[in-house]
């Protein structure tokens, strides 16, 4: 495979791990919400009706945070595809954040962790008029 054909692929993975987030993300709050709805509905003690809070709070915060997650992956996977100069480095945190989400997402790490710091992927990103451009030269706007 050539760097370009690396490149798209990666992107595209993490575009479908985005969506598979926000899949995942939707179920999570679903059953956390349902839990503590019947938990708060239906709690005959205080106590029972506060561990019903409880879930549901939690359900906001653990959508918050997978939508947060899954739209970082879907911005770093379109800017990848996109052959963008900062989907590298995108790529990179990307890549070492779904390290962390067995099974798919630690492949996808590795994946993305091997092609964007190999040398396939720093010579992509330089040839193709990605690599930063050096600073002007001290004391040059004299």
């Amino acid at each position: 495979m050539t760097a370009k054909e690396h490149n798209k692929l990666i992107g595209i993975f993490f575009l479908v791990n985005a969506g598979l987030s926000v899949l995942g993300g939707i179920f999570v709050v679903l059953m956390y919400g349902g839990v503590g709805m019947m938990m708060v509905g239906t709690g005959r003690k205080e106590e029972e009706q506060m561990i019903g809070g409880i879930f549901l709070i939690a359900a906001v915060v653990v959508g918050i945070l997978i939508l947060l997650f899954a739209g970082f992956y879907g911005f770093a996977g379109w800017k990848i595809y996109k052959e963008h100069s900062i989907g590298r480095v995108l790529g990179i945190i990307a890549s070492v954040f779904s390290l962390l989400n067995l099974p798919l997402g630690t492949a996808l790490g590795v994946y993305g962790l091997w092609f964007l710091l190999g040398e396939q992927g720093k010579s992509f990103y330089s040839e193709n008029g990605m690599a930063s451009v050096p600073p002007p030269p001290p004391n040059s706007w004299q």
